[in-house]
């Protein structure tokens, strides 16, 4: 899976002109190769059918997922970035689950996965943040998990619109678009981000680099 823009137009564009990367290998380039099948999401008015495309050296497919979603996840990014920030200010996921109009099975399992590797995740961010960014002040704990991982984002979100603008091929540059773009989609994924040592990679295009199927459950 490599995450893209939301203009369809103009990942076509940039498909057919040769400039989205593989990540599986080091020297290839996508090309259209049909879509996967359409699914669900809450928060949009219709179903979504992302594309797929095929490395013209290796030969391995990607989903083309658009920035606005998280791998395997059937809600709208924005959502569950709202999810994240309310707990980080002290809700508990029956009352985050009442004010949005989600399942509070759906919310906790977003906390629970996130809860779990907070720390990594915070260091991924302020990894992030630092090399993007210039004189890059490292947030105050939180005294939470999910806190201290939303302060992460803020400030890798910050550094990223400062040095490159408040606009990018990928959109606007939001703390929950950057949560998708700099995790390669995979934020919730269980085991991400590799831990230390591994070279695992988490694939982002164009230039964020961080996390081969779409959207699936909650």
């Amino acid at each position: 899976m490599v995450t893209v823009e939301v203009d369809s137009v103009r990942v076509e564009s940039r498909m057919s002109a040769g400039e989205l990367c593989c990540p599986s290998c080091p020297d290839g380039v996508l090309a259209g190769w049909g879509f996967a099948r359409p699914r669900r999401v809450v928060g949009m008015s219709v179903p979504v059918r992302p594309r797929r495309s095929r490395c013209r050296m290796c030969a391995v497919t990607h989903v083309l997922l658009p920035v606005t979603m998280l791998l395997r996840r059937a809600y709208l990014a924005d959502l569950i970035w709202a999810a994240l920030a309310a707990k980080a200010c002290g809700g508990g996921h029956r009352r985050i689950a009442q004010r949005s109009g989600i399942p509070a099975c759906t919310v906790r399992g977003w906390l629970r996965v996130l809860s779990r590797r907070a720390d990594v995740v915070r260091d991924w961010f302020l990894a992030i943040a630092v090399a993007a960014g210039v004189d890059v002040s490292i947030p105050k704990a939180t005294g939470t998990g999910c806190g201290d991982v939303i302060a992460a984002i803020g400030v890798a979100r910050a550094a990223i619109a400062a040095r490159f603008g408040d606009r990018s091929v990928l959109g606007a540059v939001t703390a929950a678009q950057v949560a998708v773009a700099c995790t390669g989609g995979r934020l919730l994924c269980p085991g991400w981000p590799p831990m230390p040592g591994s070279n695992l990679p988490t694939p982002t295009d164009p230039d964020i680099r961080g996390g081969d199927r779409s959207v699936s459950r909650g």
